[in-house]
């Protein structure tokens, strides 16, 4: 049985601005599909039944259409205020009970390889870690021109970019997480980086967190240009 996901929905949006001065980020269409609806097509697909959607900017416009959706069955964490992606899942564990499960950001379109990625990390999954992230390639990256995220070593390991100029992998916004990650997590918002970085090596190496290389396409959706991107992208691979 696979895990339930958690999809993070609830953020201002802001450097997608204008197109999100009416309507949340999470309902801004590509190709003519909701960002919301590719994830939850995806995880749908993937053999998810139930997901979390959290909500905050525009949450009216969110939650009414999510709630015309059949599946993957949803259930909404509304914020009352700005708890970015840590704190978002803090207040959601109670919906997503004790074992480890998915976290999704919604404005990411990932790709399968051969292998459904979800199936992937739910098989690699190694309970000695707190958390397993899906990375994928800067240099195959579709709209992200950043510098990139970690190291990875043939063992899963992951070591942070630090002060180097540049890393070749960039954290997809996939994820698998165990609830024990949020242990003694602060109170309010906060960054999921927050907890990764708890026991970090002075070489940037995070023992407790894990990752897996995406084998497929991953479409960031940051910006208007990303999402222009992103439009190419699949009108070329139709």
């Amino acid at each position: 049985m696979m895990p339930g996901a958690m999809v993070l929905a609830a953020g201002l949006g802001t450097r997608m601005r204008p197109l999100t001065d009416h309507v949340p980020k999470p309902l801004i269409k590509v190709a003519g599909i909701s960002l919301i609806d590719r994830t939850l097509d995806w995880l749908a697909a993937s053999g998810i039944s139930e997901a979390v959607v959290n909500s905050y900017y525009q949450a009216e416009l969110l939650e009414a259409h999510l709630a015309k959706r059949a599946t993957p069955k949803v259930q909404i964490s509304r914020e009352t205020t700005v708890l970015e992606t840590g704190g978002g899942i803090r207040q959601a564990l109670p919906l997503l009970g004790t074992a480890p499960f998915f976290s999704v950001n919604s404005d990411v379109i990932c790709i399968d390889g051969k292998i459904p990625a979800l199936h992937r990390l739910s098989q690699a999954w190694d309970d000695t870690a707190d958390a397993l992230l899906l990375v994928h390639p800067v240099a195959a990256a579709v709209g992200y021109d950043g510098p990139g995220d970690f190291f990875l070593d043939a063992g899963g390991t992951l070591r942070r970019r630090l002060d180097a100029p540049s890393a070749p992998f960039v954290f997809t916004g996939v994820q698998l997480l165990h609830p024990r990650l949020f242990d003694h997590a602060p109170d309010g918002a906060f960054s999921l980086n927050v907890l990764y970085n708890r026991e970090m090596q002075s070489d940037g190496t995070l023992p407790r967190i894990r990752a897996l290389r995406h084998d497929g396409h991953w479409l960031h959706i940051g910006d208007p240009p990303g999402l222009a991107a992103a439009e190419r992208w699949l009108a070329a691979h139709r």
